[in-house]
Order: structure tokens, then C-alpha cells, then sequence
């Protein structure tokens, strides 16, 4: 066993951790390669797009499109993070990842993904207010107060990534630098680690847990509010207008967290380094590829916005 001097001086050495390969046949890296470059251009299209047209039509210009506007950015970021590197390790048969490297892949995607899951609570209260409290919606939401929310949200994300990856890093290393998973994670890079003390650890994790479970709750407790009112409206038109605006936000919360939680909580019976690899692509990858297709299939006013961008772009060429 060894003493913690002897971990201190191993994990100094440690400059670079070994990726987890999808496969070792070049044939199938090359597969994986054009399989990720798929969901990585239909990413940068569709949250690409959402971000133009909002941006560009006046009528978009409200606080749910500011806050979709804000979680296309997320998607684009967070998926830009992991997918091009891993493509590139697929296309050129290398499979390691500087600790620097990996130090900022962690700390940005952790970032990103806390942000986002803030960002749907926010987009959850402001669905509430505008079916529950309508006659307060410009009041509670102004241009201001929604700045203000949706800055929180990336400096809580911020705030949590930097001190997660710190405390991750700074633990000693010394059961060698291979990583079960593509990308660089918290719980592989733990594994590794042989420090007996794992307080500060566990300490980080409940904290953690709790607050995803405290903005669950709430994102759960707004919308069965929201169900009730609008079961409420007389008009079968109202109802389906309500219903249009929720259940996209409804729909990506539930892919995001649901992908999240199985990946992370599955039981250790079933899990294996293949199942790791499948499911932690539907919790990095998927989302942020499928979520500007949720929003636009159900939302009539982004659709409209997009034709027109789309017609006047034709119209100059």
C-alpha cells in the first residue's frame, strides 16, 4: 500500500491519461468518426440556427427566447468540448490526453452542464409565471431580471466546475493515468486516486446531489402547477397554445436529466465499459444535437422566423 508521500510523488509524474477507445478496429474508428461528425454538424446547425433567428427577429426578442437562445449556446459549447477531440482520436488512432488537457475538458464540460441544468430551471419559472402569474410577467421578468438569471446561471456553473475540478486535480494519483470513458469524467479520474480520505470527496458529491435534487424538485413542483392552470382554461385553443410553449422545455428536461441519471446511478451489475461509452454519448452527445429539434417542431414562431430568415437569404443571392 502505498503511503501518501509515495502517491504525492507518483501523481507528479503523471502528464498525460489514456482514453477509453470506442473500438481498436481501424475500420469501425473511422465509422465512429463520421457517426460523430454527424451529431456534431447537426448540433452546430440546429443550435447555430436558433441563435440566428432569434437574434435576428425583433418578435423573439422575450424572455422565453432569450433563455433558448442561452441554452443553444450551452449545447453548442458543451458538445464542442468533447465531441471534436474525440473524433480526432478516432481519425488519427490516438487515444491519450494531455493532463492540462484533460484539467480543461473536465472543468468546461462540468462548467457547461451545471449551467444548462440551471439555465431549464429558470426556463421552468419563467413558464410557470407566464401561465400561473401572466399579469406579473412583465413585471417579474423584465429584460433585467432576466439578464440577471441567466447570468447566475453560468456563474453558478462557473463557480461549481472550478471548485469540482480543483478538488478533483488536486487529489494524489497513483493508480496509473488510464480513463474507462472517451472523455475526461470525475468519477474515472477518482478511480485513480489513492487517497484514504474521501471526506472532501464525498462531501462535494452530497453537495452536489442536493442541489440538482433542489432544482428537480422545483423544476417538478412548477410543472404540475403549470398542468393544473392550464387544464383549467376553458378554451381548447388556449390549452394547446399553453401546452405548445411547455412541453419542448418538459421534453428537453427530461432527456437531459434522464440520460444524466442513468449514466451515473445505473447499478454495477450491468455496467460495462461498452454500456459506459453508449450511454455517456447519450448524456454528452445527444442532447445538444436533438434539443434545437424539440423546440423548433413544436414551436410555430420559431418556424415562421426561420422561413422568413431562410427566404430573405435566398432573396440575396
Amino acid at each position: 500500500m502505498p503511503t501518501g508521500s509515495q502517491c504525492s510523488t507518483s501523481s507528479m509524474f503523471i502528464t498525460q491519461f489514456v482514453l477509453l477507445p470506442f473500438t481498436d478496429t481501424r475500420e469501425l474508428q473511422l465509422l465512429h468518426f463520421w457517426l460523430f461528425l454527424g451529431i456534431y454538424l447537426a448540433a452546430l446547425l440546429g443550435n447555430g440556427l436558433i441563435i440566428i433567428t432569434i437574434a435576428w427577429d425583433q418578435h423573439l426578442h422575450t424572455p422565453m427566447y432569450f433563455f433558448l437562445l442561452n441554452l443553444a449556446l450551452l449545447d453548442l459549447s458543451s458538445i464542442s468540448t468533447i465531441i471534436p477531440m474525440s473524433m480526432a482520436n478516432s481519425l488519427w488512432d490516438t487515444k491519450v490526453i494531455s493532463y492540462t488537457g484533460c484539467a480543461t475538458q473536465l472543468f468546461l464540460f462540468v462548467f457547461l452542464a451545471t449551467a444548462e441544468f440551471y439555465l431549464l430551471t429558470v426556463m421552468s419559472y419563467d413558464r410557470y409565471i407566464a401561465i400561473c402569474k401572466p399579469l406579473h410577467y412583465g413585471t417579474l421578468l423584465g429584460s433585467r431580471a432576466c439578464v440577471h438569471m441567466a447570468a447566475a446561471a453560468w456563474a453558478t456553473g462557473f463557480l461549481h466546475a472550478l471548485l469540482l475540478t480543483a478538488n478533483t486535480f488536486s487529489l494524489p494519483l497513483c493508480k496509473g493515468n488510464a480513463l474507462g470513458q472517451f472523455f475526461c469524467e470525475i468519477p474515472q479520474i477518482l478511480k485513480l486516486s489513492c487517497s484514504h480520505s474521501h471526506l472532501r470527496e464525498h462531501g462535494l458529491i452530497v453537495f452536489t446531489l442536493s442541489v440538482v435534487f433542489g432544482c428537480f424538485v422545483f423544476i417538478v413542483v412548477s410543472y404540475v402547477q403549470i398542468f393544473m392552470a392550464v387544464l383549467r382554461i376553458p378554451a381548447e385553443q388556449g390549452r394547446h397554445k399553453a401546452f405548445s410553449t411547455c412541453l419542448p422545455h418538459l421534453a428537453v428536461v427530461s432527456l437531459f436529466v434522464s440520460t444524466a441519471m442513468f449514466a451515473h446511478l445505473k447499478p454495477p451489475s450491468i455496467s460495462s465499459p461498452s454500456l459506459d461509452l453508449v450511454v455517456s454519448v447519450l448524456y454528452s452527445a445527444v442532447p445538444p444535437a436533438v434539443n434545437p429539434l424539440i423546440y423548433s417542431m413544436r414551436n410555430q414562431e420559431i418556424k415562421d422566423a426561420l422561413c422568413k430568415l431562410v427566404s430573405l437569404w435566398f432573396q440575396k443571392q
